[in-house]
């Protein structure tokens, strides 16, 4: 049985209203529901000034957290799956190799990790974010931060983060596995590991990406080994470790670090350009 999650009266205003979140009124066309131009509290530049205090209240909030991986995964899963004690296995390995750990703050696989960060010792860190439907904070975060818009919360997820470990999740998992990737393909982050967990889970999404996307030339083999399958916690937290001791080298030396061998047999392999 799932932890209870703590109310959060402030993100589920809306949800409690019957009113829209910010992100739909944000994103909502002006031309299907233009605003009074007197009415400038509901206007895009007044928006503005909620988007700046959001960054500023992350960016204040998150300063000081020191080395943190970012643990993404399904609300749905719940305690009695082994992928939730694999999350929190991960997240408590983490934690007790140094590294902080930032999941949505909410249940599931987020909880999972939340608990196994707090059972390692480390700093377990919730960004919440306000939907339609009401919101809670499950009960294993140390440090829980509200967001109204999803692109900044989406900032701190990276910012903040010396890794992404990514569970078994749906349509936002899958949202921040491809924001990621194209943020290290275009150069904006670097050093930066992507760790899938969950072979069967993961394998015929990258199939796909391997037997179309590269086939038709969208993608480049190079672009495939950002991606780290695994089964292990072990074996995902020494990817992170080995990242983050060559990323610390390469910045004291300005020289680049070159990967350690890998081991003959392991679970944790880039995903192969051949066919199996």
């Amino acid at each position: 049985m799932s932890a209870p999650k703590q109310h959060n009266p402030s993100l589920n205003r809306t949800a409690r209203m019957g009113g829209a979140t910010e992100d739909e009124r944000l994103l909502e066309s002006p031309t299907t529901a233009p605003i009074s131009p007197t009415d400038f509290t509901h206007s895009d530049p007044w928006r503005v000034f909620r988007i700046m205090g959001e960054f500023v209240e992350g960016f204040d909030t998150l300063a000081n957290v020191g080395r943190a991986v970012t643990i993404f995964g399904s609300a749905r899963v719940k305690p009695d799956h082994p992928q939730y004690e694999d999350a929190r296995t991960t997240a408590r390995l983490l934690a007790e190799a140094g590294f902080s750990v930032i999941t949505g703050g909410g249940p599931g696989l987020m909880e999972a990790a939340n608990h196994g960060a707090r059972e390692g010792g480390a700093l377990s860190i919730g960004c919440n974010i306000e939907l339609p439907f009401e919101q809670g904070v499950n009960p294993y975060v140390d440090v829980a931060i509200n967001f109204r818009y999803f692109f900044v919360r989406k900032t701190m997820f990276v910012k903040y983060a010396e890794a992404f470990i990514i569970f078994p999740g749906g349509f936002g998992t899958m949202d921040e596995l491809f924001e990621a990737l194209t943020l290290i393909q275009t150069g904006k982050v670097s050093n930066f590991p992507v760790v899938l967990f969950g072979t069967d889970y993961w394998r015929g999404l990258l199939d796909w990406i391997r037997d179309t996307m590269l086939a038709e030339g969208k993608v480049s083999p190079d672009d495939l080994d950002l991606l780290i399958l695994t089964d292990s916690p072990e074996e995902a937290v020494r990817v992170v470790v080995e990242f983050h001791a060559r990323s610390v080298a390469e910045r004291l030396t300005g020289e680049k670090v070159p990967a350690a061998a890998e081991p003959e047999e392991t679970p944790a392999q880039p995903v192969k350009h051949d066919a199996e």
